[in-house]
């Protein structure tokens, strides 16, 4: 039987996500009728038939197209669900009220849900013929989940489908950037990095001059409409004198889809790739290509070609900043910038390598996992500006021996960045009165004061403090939930034994957070 409510007045459904493949909007039942923008998936999307195709939980399509792509699994038992749709749902419901399937699968489409799953039994013995019609009629894949299977049990094949999707886009990409790192070690690093990225993305690659001139191709020869309009694209993205140019562009021609990429590095050279249909992981392999073709093909900052061999080498076998950066003909001061995808960034979100090559780096760190921030290193913050698809924080300029606190302040840029939604944000080098405040006994007493909190606390208290006491903004800048916020400020405040409500109270502390 389906686990949806089976009375005749659901209760109204919390926001916040609803596990790794689903989430609802905040939007009360009362609230504006404009769902969430997701920030995307967290895996590649599932395919209808491949849920389908799962035996054991007896779904069955009873109308609507066969090809549908879901990023997430929504239950809802409300009268309109709208509200809380994200967009690209498999959405579930008993019908408990169900009254007008017709302007009922209006509002689902509107919404932008993939497919409705509808449970038979306690609430119907079967799918009511008008939901079958009206799903037909406005194009939504309809699915009768028979009452032996639980909604729970779908939502947990559609997890397990994305998480093995994501497993094989992972082991793909991990390949393919050994790959890439191999070829970038032999004796004609550029034509056998481009020979190896056209073998992996099953395409054409060449590298462009920025009037579109063929420098290096790869792969199979393509049609010549295909070749001029890689060079168009190149000429997009090359930089221009007059006018800033995008760091990354795309375009289908018959069916191929184009694309074209800007290197770092000042030289004004291009990237452009003719493949087929794109498959999850492109990219991650295309963003490491430009990384690795934006050291090779050009003087980076003066270092001659011997220097940037042995920067490269010593960055794939991971050497510390301090080693690296005498090589690249460069002492600083060092800027870390920390960069995450909006929600939604245009045309196309960029790419970690295109992000680089637009701020003039190819010094660039794509993170371990999907939630980690892309971070950047800068020695000219000419090009340090607002970049479409992205929000930015930046720190100040530091030396070499300063990058680690720079990247805690680049990072907490970024968090109140993201909090205030703002695409970049600077932090700021001066403190202002607190380098009055500086000594041995200012900072013992900051010490004292705050010791009996713990360091999740503490940085707690700063992030709320810095946001104005906003309980949302620092959920947002912490990613936890608002009531987590309030329990660990009220902690801080029971611990301190003082009221955080006091001004008085909270610049102490401001201070104290600061000096420590």
């Amino acid at each position: 039987m389906p686990d949806s409510p089976a009375g005749p007045s659901p209760a109204p459904e919390p926001a916040g996500p609803a596990g790794p493949a689903g989430a609802s909007s905040s939007t009360s039942p009362g609230g504006p009728a404009t769902p969430a923008s997701p920030a995307g998936p967290p895996t590649p999307p599932v395919s209808l038939g491949a849920l389908l195709a799962r035996e054991e939980l007896g779904l069955r399509r009873i109308a609507g197209p066969e090809q549908a792509e879901l990023l997430w699994v929504h239950t809802s038992e409300m009268a309109d669900p709208y509200p809380y749709l994200l967009g690209g749902e498999l959405l579930l419901s008993a019908g408990v009220l169900l009254t007008d399937p017709e302007w009922y699968v209006s509002r689902v489409v509107e919404a932008g849900a993939a497919a409705l799953g509808f449970g038979v039994r306690p609430v119907h013995e079967s799918v009511p013929p008008g939901l079958a019609e009206a799903c037909e009629r406005h194009g939504l894949p309809l699915l009768e989940v028979p009452p032996e299977t639980t909604f729970t049990s779908v939502a947990r094949a559609v997890w397990q489908l994305m998480a093995d999707a994501r497993h094989q886009e992972l082991r793909r990409t991990a390949r393919a950037q050994q790959a890439l790192a191999s070829a970038a070690a032999r004796p004609d690093p550029v034509p056998a990095v481009l020979h190896q990225l056209a073998a992996q993305l099953g395409g054409y690659a060449v590298l462009l001059s920025p009037e579109g001139g063929e420098i290096h191709t790869a792969g199979a020869r393509t049609a010549p409409a295909v070749r001029t309009a890689l060079s168009r694209l190149a000429r997009v993205v090359a930089p221009q004198e007059r006018r800033a140019a995008p760091a990354s562009a795309t375009e289908t021609v018959d069916g191929t889809q184009l694309s074209a990429y800007a290197l770092g590095g000042g030289h004004g050279l291009v990237l452009a790739l003719a493949t087929g249909p794109r498959e999850p992981g492109d990219h991650t392999v295309a963003g490491m290509a430009v990384v690795l073709l934006s050291l090779l093909a050009a003087p980076h900052q003066g270092a001659g070609s011997a220097d940037r061999s042995a920067a490269l080498v010593r960055m794939l076998l991971g050497a510390a900043p301090g080693e690296v950066a005498p090589l690249l003909g460069s002492d600083g001061p060092w800027t870390v910038v920390h960069a995450r995808r909006t929600r939604s960034g245009g045309t196309a979100p960029l790419t970690a390598g295109t992000l680089g090559a637009s701020l003039g780096s190819a010094l660039v760190d794509t993170g371990r996992r999907p939630d980690e921030p892309v971070r950047v290193l800068l020695t000219d913050t000419a090009r340090l500006t607002p970049q479409p698809g992205w929000v930015l924080g930046a720190s100040d300029p530091v030396p070499l021996d300063g990058l680690a606190a720079a990247d805690t302040r680049a990072s907490r840029a970024l968090a109140r960045a993201e909090a205030t939604r703002t695409p970049l944000l600077l932090h700021r080098a001066d403190r202002g009165l607190t380098d009055l405040l500086t000594g041995e006994a200012a900072e013992a007493h900051a010490r004292t004061l705050l010791a009996p909190l713990s360091a999740t606390l503490r940085e707690t208290l700063r992030c709320w403090l810095s946001l104005h006491g906003s309980w949302d903004r620092t959920a947002v800048a912490l990613k936890i939930h608002r009531n987590t916020v309030r329990q660990r400020v009220g902690r801080c405040a029971e611990l301190l034994g003082t009221d955080l409500d006091d001004m008085d109270v909270r610049t102490e502390l401001w201070f104290a957070l600061r000096l420590t």
